[in-house]
This record gives C-alpha cells, sequence and structure tokens, in this order.
C-alpha cells in the first residue's frame, strides 16, 4: 500500500522535531562569556545571574570569565561562538558601545554580530567633589569650573571609561574645563579625590555613598534622568544641566543567529531573575536600576547607545591608552 502525503501534512511533519527541539531546550549545560576578570562588579553580577538562570532553565550556568583589552577579548569570543543557544553572554556599555567607538578594530560588530535577550540593568554616577571644593551644588561647581579654567582636577577610571565619558559629556554641554587626569581602575580615581589629589569626580553611586555618609567626599548630582529612590534628596544633573544624562548598563545577549524561540526563551528566564527579592536587593544596593526588557527594545536600545558613544568619543578626542 503507498502512503501519499499532502503539502501541509509534509509541512507539520518537517516541523515536528524543530518543535521538540525547542521544548526540550536547554538540554545540557550552558556557558555565560563575561568580558571582565573575576571578583570585578559585573563579574559578581553575573555570577547572581549565572546560578538563578540555570534555575529557572533547569541546566546548570558555567561562568567563563574573558577579561582583558577593555572587554573586548570576551565579547570577540562570545561573537564567534556557535548561535546554538548554550553560548551567552554579558554585555554593558563599555564593551558593546565605548570600546568600539575607541578602538580601531575590536573583532566584532555590537549590532551585526549579537542578538539581544535582555536589557537586564542600568546604572548611573555621582557627580562628587572633594570637601575642600567651594562648590555645595552642581550650578556652584559649574560657575567655579568657569571661573577657574583648567584648574580643577578630575580623575577617572581611565581614558575611555564611564567615568571620563560622563566628566567629558558634563564639560560639553556646561561649557567648562576641568583637567581629566586618567587612573589605573575606579579604586586609585577614588583614592586621588578623597586624598584631595582630585577634586571632581563621576563614579558608580555604591562607590560614591559610603564616602558621602563619612564626609569624605561631597555629593552634588546622580547622573540618571530621574531621582533614584534610594538618594531621594540628591538632585538630578539634568535638574541644572539640560540635557544631560549618562548610564551605564549590562545585558544579556547571544550570538547573532540564534533561534527565536530559544532566545523568547531565554528571555522568559532572565524576567524570572531580574524578578527574585535577591537580584532586587543587589541592584538596589549597587544602585542600580532593573530593567528586564524585551528583545526588540534591547535591540533598538543597544543601536541608539552605540550610535551615542560613537558620537560623543569622537568629540571628546579621547584615545586607548
Amino acid at each position: 500500500m503507498k502512503l501519499f502525503l499532502t503539502g501541509g501534512v509534509l509541512a507539520a511533519c518537517a516541523c515536528v522535531p524543530q518543535w521538540a527541539t525547542a521544548q526540550q531546550y536547554p538540554a545540557k549545560p550552558l556557558r555565560l562569556i563575561v568580558p571582565w576578570t573575576a571578583g570585578s562588579g559585573t563579574d559578581l553580577m553575573s555570577r547572581m545571574i549565572a546560578q538563578k538562570l540555570g534555575d529557572a532553565l533547569g541546566q546548570q550556568v558555567v561562568v567563563d570569565n574573558r577579561g582583558g583589552a577593555g572587554a573586548t577579548i570576551g565579547t570577540e569570543a562570545a561573537a564567534k561562538s556557535a548561535p546554538d543557544g548554550y553560548t551567552l553572554y554579558i554585555g554593558g556599555s563599555v564593551s558593546m558601545a565605548i570600546s568600539p567607538a575607541l578602538y580601531p578594530k575590536v573583532g566584532y560588530d555590537s549590532v551585526r554580530d549579537f542578538a539581544p535577550v535582555a536589557l537586564v540593568t542600568r546604572f548611573y554616577n555621582l557627580l562628587s567633589v572633594h570637601p575642600s571644593v567651594p562648590a555645595k551644588s552642581v550650578k556652584e561647581l559649574i560657575a567655579l569650573a568657569r571661573a577657574r579654567p583648567g584648574q580643577l582636577v578630575m580623575p577617572s577610571a581611565g581614558a575611555g571609561s564611564t567615568s571620563h565619558l560622563a566628566g567629558e559629556l558634563f564639560k560639553s554641554l556646561t561649557k567648562t574645563d576641568m583637567l581629566h587626569v586618567p587612573y589605573k581602575g575606579g579604586g586609585q580615581m577614588v583614592i586621588a579625590v578623597i586624598s584631595g589629589e582630585g577634586q571632581v569626580m563621576f563614579s558608580p553611586v555604591s562607590t560614591a555613598v559610603p564616602h558621602g555618609k563619612t564626609g569624605k567626599l561631597r555629593l552634588l548630582g546622580v547622573s540618571s534622568s530621574s531621582r533614584i529612590a534610594s538618594l531621594p534628596g540628591l538632585q538630578t544633573i539634568g535638574e541644572t544641566v539640560a540635557g544631560y544624562e549618562f548610564g551605564g548598563w549590562q545585558g544579556l545577549l547571544v550570538p547573532a543567529g540564534t533561534a527565536a524561540d530559544v532566545i523568547n526563551r531565554l528571555n522568559a528566564a532572565m524576567l524570572k531573575v531580574v524578578a527574585t527579592p535577591e537580584f532586587k536587593d543587589y541592584a538596589a544596593g549597587e544602585g542600580s536600576e532593573i530593567i528586564g526588557s524585551t528583545p526588540d527594545w534591547f535591540a533598538q536600545f543597544l543601536r541608539s547607545e552605540v550610535a551615542k558613544h560613537a558620537t560623543l568619543v569622537k568629540a571628546s578626542g579621547v584615545k586607548p591608552e
């Protein structure tokens, strides 16, 4: 007896193996590439994500640290990984937007080589000064900087870092001139300002707040577009400087070409992660804002960030160290 199948039945049959594969994903442990060294702030957040993402997916998620070269080494490794849903990547403003604008050849295209899954968090900087600086508000700091062009020292965590570019944007919008001095990391930047070696700093919220409470720093404003819940009495810089907003971010991505149903599965799992009390507490302690976006929203955001930072890096004239 011959068996005849219509085109519709054949199509249905052809879909069965793919459907079954999607339903079974993930069938083995996953790898989460982190483009920073172990012990860094991004690494600590990524390990929490890995643990809770593993719980949500029912498979272990193993952190793979690939630090170095402005986070470009790990990012390139992720971009060149197989798009099978088993290599995940934690990307951020430095690796995906700043480094591609700063370095002539990074080995990847942030938009073309990645498929966004979810924007996880956004974090902001605090503008603070050494207590000896005679400025008690953003407005007074602007007036002081204009009166003393090139005399106020503005340390950063390095040329092209978020602390540097946040300061460059401030200088550009306020038409002020402060002397930028790059240090080898955020820790040295903070020490420089606390000691009085530097006077003005744009640093992470979680870094500046403890020193503000002890009086070692004077907190003037936050770089977010609206006041943050943990510091409701602290004004935003934008309340004084029209158009000022500058924040870093972290998001979950996969190599371009990863199946849409896998991306949606990962997005649903990531949204469960950011809704856990533990992750909320972590974000609050870091002064971060939880986002938990859709893949499409993150894709649009990524394109805008790449364009914005390319313009800012070019305008600032910063060169890689």
